[in-house]
């Protein structure tokens, strides 16, 4: 498997201005594994240490966004762990399921389970209201077995592709957790950092990244992180919501052509 491709000086820059463009939309929404991952391809990268590659290169910019949220986080450290726990076990199926699967065999159901989130997403003002209510001073509902296994499933698809998966946690969350809509985005940015965290353990592991566009991504990424979670932080719940949609739509059209 060829795990490093010549880039010249042009392509390196791409790539890095491919990583700071996914972490801004990673901050925001999600699926900017959707910018990195077609470039990659197009610069020669087999799609299994393209896919690879951009996951560990996204880390740093899905930390550095998550930290923008730092606040609104504050003081639900117990509520996190849960979440974490869910997640990292997903990401370690997930990141398995990548090594050991055809690269094929998931490709039939992203593309529905996207289209599955953004219907949460839309409906989540109405399904909420006819969900069991936020108990008195509280900001979430409690924490369910139904929250916790589509958290471990969500986290699955995170380790094995991370496209639009921060749109599937997002949908998830509102309906389920919250609907507090910029502090769900909050937790999806720290969830998705660790998942990709926890996969990238196991590709570095392995030795199958490539750490030429994997450095560029991740450089790219953390200024994109730190300024599309500063300008996401500001978008009132209604335009948030209709930018996961678009970018969501793009995210199906873009894995069906």
């Amino acid at each position: 498997m060829i795990l490093e491709v010549d880039l010249n000086p042009l392509e390196a820059l791409a790539v890095l201005g491919a990583g700071a463009a996914a972490g801004a939309i990673n901050a925001v929404v999600g699926s900017g594994t959707l910018i990195t991952f077609p470039v990659l391809l197009a610069f020669g990268y087999p799609p299994v240490v393209a896919n690879i590659s951009n996951t560990v290169g996204l880390v740093p910019g899905s930390l550095s966004g998550a930290y923008t949220y730092r606040r609104e986080l504050a003081g639900y450290g117990r509520l996190l762990l849960t979440l974490a726990v869910a997640s990292a076990a997903g990401a370690i199926t997930g990141a398995l399921l990548l090594l050991w699967l055809p690269s094929g065999a998931f490709d039939a159901i992203v593309p529905a389970l996207i289209g599955l989130a953004l219907i949460l997403v839309v409906a989540q003002p109405w399904l909420a209201r006819r969900l069991a209510g936020i108990p008195p001073g509280e900001k979430h509902r409690p924490v369910g077995p139904l929250l916790l296994l589509g958290v471990f499933a969500a986290g699955t698809y995170g380790g094995y592709f991370g496209a639009a998966q921060g749109v599937l946690m997002v949908g998830l969350f509102g309906v389920l957790l919250s609907t507090d809509l910029q502090w769900l985005n909050g937790i999806k940015n720290l969830l998705t950092g660790l998942v990709n965290a926890v996969a990238a353990v196991l590709f570095v592991i392995v030795g199958s990244v490539a750490w030429l566009p994997a450095l560029l991504i991740a450089a790219g990424s953390v200024v994109g992180g730190f300024a599309g979670g500063h300008w996401g932080r500001k978008l009132p719940p209604a335009v948030l919501r209709g930018v996961i949609v678009v970018v969501g739509l793009a995210a199906i059209i873009n894995l069906l052509v």
